[in-house]
């Protein structure tokens, strides 16, 4: 796969179906980007699961955990965010897990093939130098709300979801994140037709 550019179908596929993401090296300090992301994903629905040998308490109410291996749960994707270099260890650990995460996801400014293609021959789906809290608000129309250059020109309106702050959508069918047909061609599932 090329890992320069992905197709926004690829993206919104692995959104709409990853449930629950580990998030290795987030961090409990506020001010950090992956705290960010952590908190942003979670208000989303997102079943959060903060990796870190470094945090001695739980983060946003949930039980934060040393390694992969530790987690007693199925994870549908591993979100990378410590630097290039070890990569490869965290997928080696990722696909030590049963079952195994479908995605490894490696987090803006990290890039490492060694460990893309440690997961990819493994049946891994692989994102690189993205970002999980970027890329659904710019899918999901909330970026552009915010006055972000999107690339999309369109007349239509973004759904609205219900009262209060808009939460915008990757046009889930249901809260549960049925699979779209994008997110069924990204996990290579056909779609009925």
């Amino acid at each position: 796969m090329n890992h320069d550019s992905y197709d926004d179908g690829y993206i919104r596929g692995i959104l709409n179906t990853a449930r629950t993401i580990a998030m290795v090296g987030v961090s409990a300090n506020v001010s950090r980007p992956s705290y960010f992301a952590f908190k942003y994903l979670l208000e989303r629905g997102f079943r959060m699961i903060p990796v870190n040998p470094g945090l001695t308490r739980d983060l946003l109410g949930q039980k934060a955990y040393g390694s992969l291996l530790d987690i007693p749960e199925p994870v549908d994707m591993v979100d990378i965010f410590r630097s290039s270099q070890y990569a490869p260890a965290i997928v080696e650990e990722a696909l030590k897990m049963q079952p195994h995460p479908r995605v490894i996801w490696m987090q803006l400014g990290i890039r490492n093939d060694e460990a893309a293609r440690l997961a990819e021959a493994n049946g891994l789906k692989v994102v690189m130098n993205r970002c999980p809290k970027i890329e659904y608000g710019r899918l999901s129309s909330e970026i552009s709300w915010m006055g972000v250059n999107t690339r999309t020109l369109t007349a239509k309106k973004a759904k609205i979801l219900g009262g209060g702050i808009q939460r915008m959508a990757l046009d889930r069918v249901t809260t549960a994140g049925a699979p779209t047909p994008a997110a069924q061609r990204a996990f290579g599932r056909e779609t009925g037709k």
